[in-house]
């Protein structure tokens, strides 16, 4: 009976140290450097880009004169938040024409935290119902406008 006692706890101490072990996850694509190889800076377009290595999920944000491939790693351990411990971007910059003018490498290193807004807009309405705002401005008129 004790034997079994202590083959249930070791199994339990095991089961339990089991779960403490990190789990990694992976989560986008960068492409290689033998994939980024086949472009030629100044020569190649974005359909050759496109052929070559795909499409990103990312892009420049009013036009496309940048491509972002953006790659990173999550630990997941035990009760703790995820962290991230590496990431990776390649960036791949357009000219005017389309062409390729630029591939950059980027890393986690090279990354800046960006503090995000959480202020919001409200509403000059609060307890105001939406009847009320609708029928609100009927009659709420100045004979000068229709004179205009």
């Amino acid at each position: 009976m004790a034997a079994a006692l202590r083959r249930g706890i070791a199994l339990g101490l095991v089961l339990a140290l089991a779960a403490c072990t990190a789990v990694y996850r992976n989560h986008g694509y960068v492409p290689t450097d033998q994939d980024l190889a086949q472009l030629d800076v100044g020569v190649s377009t974005q359909a050759d880009v496109t052929q070559a290595i795909g499409r990103p999920t990312s892009m420049g944000v009013l036009d496309d004169s940048g491509w972002y491939y953006v790659q990173s790693r999550f630990r997941n351990f035990g009760w703790r938040a995820p962290e991230e411990i590496d990431r990776e971007v390649v960036a791949v910059s357009f000219n005017s024409g389309g062409t390729v003018s630029n591939i950059e490498r980027y890393g986690l290193e090279d990354g800046r935290v960006v503090r995000l807004s959480r202020r919001v807009t409200e509403a000059n309405v609060q307890g105001v119902g939406f009847l009320r705002q609708l029928f609100g401005n009927l009659g709420n008129f100045n004979a000068a406008d229709f004179f205009e």
